[in-house]
């Protein structure tokens, strides 16, 4: 089911959802002596729930089927249905829908919306939502026509001051149409080999990879087109748009964002240009792949605490950055040296295939 989104219209959050800040509990000082209760902070996983908590003497948590929004941080944005009851940490909204047509699926297609129109617009690099969620934050929707195609107009100006009204139908036909058939996998749980880390040596980024710049590019300047524009961005594998610029890198490849959502690493398989805030990383392993690579992302990722309150990632010290990784041994269990030392000072070499078969032996690894 596919949609033209060219006479969508612009609609106000505060038209749609009665919006308000939630509790603004500090996490450090809640117990967890009986933990019952979700704990809503500006994290962008996990349906932003941080952890559970006890529950707040005198608070009766929000219900479940209302929507959070982060206002502020890394993951501004972040924006999910609570799907139990909750609290929320500080510069977290709550927003609960005016109207009983917008059912779940339709929350969850505005959901979307929001975490795109906070990303890619108007509330990068700063800019907050406190003041904005509730006063001109907007979205663009499909809306209800007559039988000639022109407009339905509500005289209620109910959900805009123009008059136009949601296809609250159409929204929910579209969603119901993404369902697929689960997802299968061959590999059985328990078949993974055991990850153990205590043999695994020291490797500086700058000797397994070539790290190259990404390049600025203002939405003003973005052509329409197929073309992957990777931002800053903790979702959708980096992807921030799609544009006519050709490609400035190659697919094989990784991202690592150093500016907004730092330490962000996804595996490229497509060639993509890449925004100033975003890096690519190059194998200098001929045999790289996306096995290799989904195994290294969760350990760029560990290193972006260190780069947290405002310290950027830069590409030197990128570059030498230290990860640990599993190393090609002998039969008798030493490491095996490579006397022209290309990815280590001490000769180690990365177990490539190891990598490669671990994630290939996960549930769903069968599926990539």
């Amino acid at each position: 089911m596919k949609f033209d989104t060219t006479e969508w219209k612009t609609f106000l959050l505060n038209k749609l959802y009665k919006i308000k800040m939630g509790n603004g509990f500090d996490k450090d000082k809640m117990t967890m002596d009986n933990p019952e209760v979700n704990f809503v902070s500006r994290v962008s996983y996990n349906n932003g729930v941080d952890i559970k908590i006890d529950r707040v003497i005198g608070t009766e948590p929000f219900p479940a089927g209302l929507v959070t929004v982060a206002l502020g941080g890394s993951y501004l944005g972040s924006c999910f249905i609570q799907e139990e009851p909750f609290y929320t940490a500080q510069n977290v909204a709550v927003m609960e829908p005016v109207t009983k047509e917008i059912t779940h699926n339709i929350n969850l297609f505005i959901t979307v919306l929001v975490r795109f129109e906070c990303r890619t617009k108007y509330y990068a690099f700063g800019r907050e939502l406190n003041i904005h969620i509730n006063r001109d934050f907007s979205i663009d929707l499909p809306i209800k026509k007559n039988m000639d195609g022109t407009p339905v107009i509500d005289n209620t100006f109910e959900y805009s001051d123009d008059g136009y009204v949601p296809d609250w139908q159409f929204i929910e036909e579209y969603m119901k149409s993404l369902r697929s058939k689960p997802l299968t996998t061959k590999n059985r749980v328990g078949n993974t080999p055991e990850l153990d880390v205590s043999g695994w040596k020291e490797f500086v980024l700058g000797n397994l990879f070539e790290i190259k710049k990404g390049k600025r590019l203002t939405a003003e300047d973005q052509e329409e087109g197929n073309n992957n524009y990777i931002g800053a961005i903790d979702s959708n594998n980096g992807i921030a748009n799609h544009i006519g610029q050709a490609p400035i890198h190659s697919g094989n490849t990784i991202t690592l964002s150093y500016d907004g959502s730092i330490g962000e690493a996804f595996y490229q398989k497509d060639p993509y240009w890449a925004t100033d805030a975003v890096n690519a990383l190059y194998s200098k392993y001929e045999g790289f792949n996306k096995y290799i690579g989904l195994f290294i992302l969760p350990l760029l990722r560990q290193e972006k605490y260190r780069f947290s309150y405002g310290r950027k990632w830069t590409i030197d010290k990128m570059k030498s950055t230290i990860i640990r990784l599993p190393i090609q041994r002998n039969y008798d269990g030493t490491p095996i040296i490579d006397a022209n030392t290309v990815y280590s000072d001490e000769g180690y070499i990365p177990d490539w295939q190891y990598m490669e078969d671990y994630i290939k032996s996960l549930p769903y690894g069968d599926r990539l």
